[in-house]
Order: C-alpha cells, then structure tokens, then sequence
C-alpha cells in the first residue's frame, strides 16, 4: 500500500486518526467501530458518493451513510478513505481529496510548479485543461471542477484530468529540483522526492481511470 500524495516539503499529508464523535456514535450504533467496520464504510461511503455499488440501491443503507457523511464531515470521511490501496475507489478518492487540499493550501506554489512543468508536459497540460497563465485562481479553480467532475460527471474522465494535473506538477518539481542542484541541494532534493511521489500519484490515478471503465474500481 502506498501512502497519500506528498506535498512539495517532501512530507505526506498529515493523516487525523479516524475519530467518530459522541453524536456519531450514537447514531451508528453507539460503539467505535472495528478495523472491518471501517474498512466497510470506506468502502461504501466511496460508492455512494460515485452512485455506485449496492448502497445505491438500498435507500435504508444509502440514507445512514450520507447521514455518516453528514455527522463526520467530508474531511474525516476522507480519512477513512486514506488507509485503503491506491488503487481502490477509496483509495483513489482519497489522493483526489489530499491533491485538492493540497492546492488549496498552497495555491501560489501549485501554480508556480505546475507552470515549470507545462513545456515538459504539453499533452498532459491539455488533457489536464487548465486555463493560460495558470495563475492560484486558476489551479484552484481546475481542481475543485475535477473534484466536482468526480461525482456529478464521468469519474474516468476526472481521473485522467487529475492524473494529468499530477504529472504536469511532477515535471514542474523535478525541473525546479533541476535549477536549484548547486545553489540548495537539500531542497533539489526534496523536490525530487516529492516530484516521484507526486508521478506515483498520477500514475495510481491513470490506473484506477483504466480500472473504472471496465467495472474493476471498488
């Protein structure tokens, strides 16, 4: 199993222990649930969210899981969705959830990373669809819509659009690792680490596209 996305410290994201509240609790059966319980709720909380799996088609179950979703919050969901393999439909959501935050927080470094890797990368920058210059606006803008493509348009597609954002951000940090090799090796260095995780990343979502379309992803 590998880890989630790396930001460009060279760190994973940091992971909160999956927590279920007092009121969460209460409402899904008053005790915290064991490591198969929520290996299932990663699961099906996942589907849900796709309209897949047979949650959809069981209103009694789908209506407790959104009511999970509601009581826990997407951020904490997402943290059961962190431990499952890259290549699972949880799994996937959740390296499309930490690359989101991740633009989120550090909006003007994506943009800048993303832009070093744009001439190493022009078919993945196309496919990715960001708009010209690709300035924070615009980096936020392409990952929230693929995010939001994720549920309410084809998840194959949106996958490939994540995965080519990954890779175009790849090639911007290894270049950038590139400029800086005499004058800092230590960051150079880091860089080079993050710009091959965040290249397993694109690849683990390139995979799961392929996956999704022939009814594999769950």
């Amino acid at each position: 199993m590998q880890d989630g996305p790396v930001t460009d410290s060279g760190r994973n994201v940091p992971r909160r222990p999956v927590a279920f509240g007092p009121n969460a609790l209460e409402a899904h059966g008053g005790t915290q649930p064991g490591p198969a319980e929520v290996t299932e709720v990663a699961h099906q909380t996942a589907a849900v969210l796709v309209g897949t799996g047979r949650a959809v088609h069981d209103p009694e179950v789908t209506a407790r899981l959104v009511a999970l979703v509601d009581d826990l919050g997407l951020s904490t969901v997402a943290d059961l969705w962190a431990s499952r393999p890259a290549r699972s439909l949880p799994g996937t959501l959740w390296r499309l959830y930490a690359l989101r935050e991740w633009v989120r927080r550090q909006p003007v470094e994506a943009s800048r990373q993303y832009a070093a890797g744009m001439r190493f990368t022009d078919v993945a920058h196309v496919v990715a669809g960001m708009a010209e210059p690709p300035g924070p606006d615009e980096v936020t803008a392409l990952a929230d819509e693929i995010l939001t493509g994720v549920f309410s348009g084809d998840l194959a597609v949106a996958l490939e659009r994540a995965a080519a954002f990954a890779a175009v951000v790849a090639a911007g940090r290894a270049e950038l690792a590139h400029d800086r090799d005499a004058s800092d090796p230590a960051t150079a260095a880091s860089l080079t680490a993050s710009a091959a995780a965040m290249q397993r990343t694109g690849e683990d979502l390139l995979a799961s596209a392929a996956l999704w379309r022939t009814g594999a992803l769950d």
